[in-house]
């Protein structure tokens, strides 16, 4: 085992995940205290575009096992492929983005390797040559910190939208080719189709900022002063768990406690009263914009800005001040 900090690089369809490339800044942060080198990984077909885009951020070498056998996820095609880059590297510590193919993955090549995983990490450390994160717990309401025991390799995802993106025009990688041959074994799971939900919009777990709406937005068609603004923002839109239940929006933009958690660096909540399961899922943000005409509204209490307004008024305003400036 080396002291490098190995960094699986997620990619969809050629597009890198933002939150993988967020985690080559933690992995360049760990590196300078190990005393290693930061190296990528990406799995796919068709890699040369991504291995572009992660090229000059900081990793000193990208593995990459391209085959076409690997142009869909298949969590046993790629849990073997990640094994092998891992092995490969031999790295002291490995980093994923905790995204979905991320806790899929994670624990799979984890078992495979004999190492310990710490999920969702918000904070890493190096302390007596293990690696220490903090991670929350009890739905935010409080923070674990995990000390890895040294001398196995130490595996843990990252939470999205923790560490700001790497600058980029750094020097240039070395491009190692990973061999992968598919197995028969592989087929016990197959993937035919991946098919996306909600046209082009953004996933509220990946994006940098996100407006959600509420209940008080009475209708379907009410929501697209939402849109509006989330697409001035180049954001993604959410909803209250009383938006979907209501039909205004799919549940697969519930943000809460029974939807999704959320951590982006700014966050609108548009007529959402601050209910206890709503606050679970995004009290994480880095700063918090309220928008309600209640003023005893419990969602002010978590709030670093709040607007007591008629969001119907209020959002479009906000929207066109946000094209203006924009457009400058």
């Amino acid at each position: 085992m080396n002291k490098d900090i190995f960094v699986f690089i997620e990619q969809r369809g050629g597009q890198v995940l933002p939150a993988a490339i967020q985690a080559i800044t933690a992995a360049t942060h760990l590196a300078v205290k190990t005393g290693g080198k930061a190296v990528a990984g990406i799995i796919g077909h068709n890699l040369g575009p991504v291995a572009d885009r992660i090229d000059g951020t900081g990793v000193a070498t990208i593995l990459v096992a391209d085959d076409a056998a690997l142009a869909m996820y298949n969590p046993l095609r790629y849990t073997r492929a990640l094994t092998a880059m891992i092995q490969k590297a031999d790295p002291q510590i490995v980093l994923l983005a905790a995204s979905f193919m991320g806790r899929d993955l994670a624990p799979r090549a984890a078992m495979r390797l004999h190492a310990g995983l710490a999920t969702d990490c918000t904070e890493l450390d190096l302390e007596g040559g293990a690696l220490v994160v903090r991670r929350p717990i009890y739905n935010g309401k409080a923070f674990s910190r995990v000390h890895f025991n040294a001398g196995r390799v130490q595996m843990a995802s990252v939470r999205p939208n923790t560490f700001a993106a790497p600058a980029g025009g750094g020097a240039r990688a070395e491009r190692v080719a990973i061999a992968f041959a598919a197995d028969a074994s592989d087929d016990r799971q197959t993937t035919k189709e991946i098919a996306r939900t909600g046209g082009n919009e953004k996933d509220v777990t990946e994006a940098s900022i996100v407006v959600s709406g509420g209940r008080s937005l009475k209708s379907e068609e009410n929501f697209k002063i939402i849109y509006d603004l989330a697409h001035a923002l180049d954001g993604a839109v959410g909803a209250s768990r009383a938006a979907c239940d209501a039909g205004y929006q799919p549940h697969s933009r519930q943000v809460g406690l029974t939807g999704k958690t959320v951590t982006p660096q700014l966050y609108f909540a548009c007529g959402i009263s601050g209910a206890i399961q709503h606050l679970a899922g995004m009290r994480g943000s880095r700063c918090i914009v309220a928008v309600n005409t209640d003023a005893e509204a419990p969602i002010f209490k978590v709030a670093d800005y709040g607007v007591v307004a008629d969001l119907f008024t209020f959002v479009p305003l906000l929207t066109e001040e946000v094209k203006k400036v924009r457009a400058h």
